[in-house]
């Protein structure tokens, strides 16, 4: 496909203090603060390449971003000029080639909801109400995962324009080189205006999640792990403390402490499925269930369109800080010893451990720069800042935490779980790392989109 040069002047660049700068700028974070010198919401690939113009004539680097959910891991954008892309368009779904068009500002809720008619699943993210193209270009880890593989492993094509103005559609057929960085590369390309992702059938799923106080951890938790070492691939869980806040929609009996909660997906392609899925279920919810009566259970069959709902992330924006590690491995003593951590201090909303492990670690054929992972688990913390002295509780609970699970730290990130832009941070092995680095340049001489790129602070080195 030949590269188009989009000319017509569009979008105009606003200055704080405009309703268009203030939409522009918006986080779904409340707690960062983004003070580019310019910025801008494009609505179509014409407006994109009017605003890098206007940028590169007043001499500004450009930054980008769509739903503002990883807003806390950009570097100041002071005196940059900031690109939010909400491309107009729907989600368009291919059924015979089971595919899907996604324009760059679109949530992933109304990509799951496109492809529901035809029992069609995008490898998608836990959270409706984040950026599908942002999750996928990061990389992405889903529910779907383990029997999928990381979600950029799906994308087909991508369709970005470069600080020259030019529109690229690449592919492994089309600037496969390009496409290979762009996911999971770490960003600063250029500005991308929609990616085209493979479906996959689903017949239903089972999902849900089961409730316990936290103090029935020392019975679930060792139980729950042995069953994460031979689970089958169509099952991707997470096992995670809770400290749920006593508002409208959950039950009371939810909100008196902290829960030890396990949700997550069992994927079933075809009706011939079922009883294999039931079995899968059954393997692993029957033991935990015996060992210590949960305060509710919600794991069921379901159409694949409610899977957004069973991991309860916030629907509206908050301010919030967090830390992730991918690990090697646990033993019960040491999964034991983090959940007490995790637990003992209400300002922490969540502790996570998301299971790794299948086509997270071996995917079907490779994918771009960030197509697989060896960890184990996945650990997520994070709390909601309301007051400075929960800040401080929250830094210092996750700080112990990090210190405590340093031993089985891998030195690499998820970089769809990293919290903050000044955290030790690591995709890609040196070599993969100097291969995108060699591609940027290629496609970015003047270093315009440079500010995009995430930095590597290596816990290896560092820690």
């Amino acid at each position: 496909m030949t590269p188009t040069t989009i000319t017509q002047p569009i979008a105009i660049l606003a200055e704080p203090g405009e309703t268009s700068y203030a939409d522009a700028v918006a986080s779904f974070n409340l707690d960062a603060h983004l003070e580019p010198a310019l910025a801008v919401v494009a609505t179509t690939p014409g407006e994109v390449a009017d605003a890098i113009r206007e940028a590169r004539e007043r001499g500004l680097r450009v930054r980008t971003q769509s739903t503002g959910h990883a807003a806390k891991t950009a570097s100041s954008m002071r005196g940059d000029a900031l690109i939010r892309t909400r491309i107009a368009g729907p989600v368009v779904i291919d059924p015979d080639l089971k595919t899907a068009h996604i324009p760059a500002g679109t949530l992933w809720g109304a990509v799951v909801e496109a492809a529901a008619p035809y029992r069609l699943v995008a490898i998608h993210g836990s959270s409706p109400t984040v950026g599908a193209i942002g999750f996928l270009l990061r990389g992405g880890l889903s529910f779907y995962g383990r029997k999928f593989g990381v979600s950029a492993n799906s994308v087909r094509s991508i369709t970005i324009t470069l600080a020259s103005g030019v529109s690229v559609v690449t592919s492994d057929e089309n600037q496969p080189e390009l496409f290979w960085a762009l996911r999971g590369g770490g960003g600063g390309f250029g500005v991308v205006t929609d990616i085209e992702v493979q479906l996959y059938d689903m017949y239903e799923v089972i999902t849900g999640a089961a409730f316990w106080p936290a103090a029935d951890a020392a019975v679930i938790a060792p139980l729950w792990r042995a069953w994460t070492e031979t689970a089958p691939l169509e099952a991707t869980t997470n096992l995670r403390v809770m400290n749920l806040p006593p508002v409208p929609g959950i039950p009371a009996v939810l909100t008196a402490g902290p829960v030890l909660v396990l949700d997550g997906a069992i994927a079933v392609a075809a009706a011939a499925e079922e009883d294999a899925s039931q079995a899968i279920l059954d393997a692993l919810l029957n033991p935990l269930l015996e060992a210590a009566p949960p305060l509710m259970n919600t794991w069921t069959r379901a159409l694949p369109s409610t899977l957004p709902q069973t991991h309860m992330d916030p629907r509206e924006p908050i301010p919030g800080i967090g830390d992730h590690l991918l690990l090697t491995d646990l033993d019960d003593e040491a999964l034991m010893h983090i959940i007490t951590l995790a637990a003992q201090d209400t300002t922490l909303a969540v502790f996570e451990l998301r299971q790794l492990g299948g086509r997270f670690a071996e995917p079907l054929r490779p994918g771009g720069a960030f197509d697989r992972t060896p960890a184990k688990f996945l650990y997520l913390g994070a709390g909601a800042i309301f007051s400075e002295d929960a800040r401080v509780s929250i830094d210092t609970r996750l700080s112990v935490l990090r210190e405590y699970l340093h031993r089985w730290d891998t030195g690499y990130t998820a970089p769809t779980f990293v919290e903050n832009f000044g955290d030790p941070q690591r995709t890609l092995s040196d070599a993969d790392g100097a291969r995108v680095a060699r591609i940027r340049l290629a496609m970015d001489p003047m270093g315009m989109f440079a500010g995009d790129v995430s930095p590597v602070r290596d816990t290896l080195t560092e820690g």
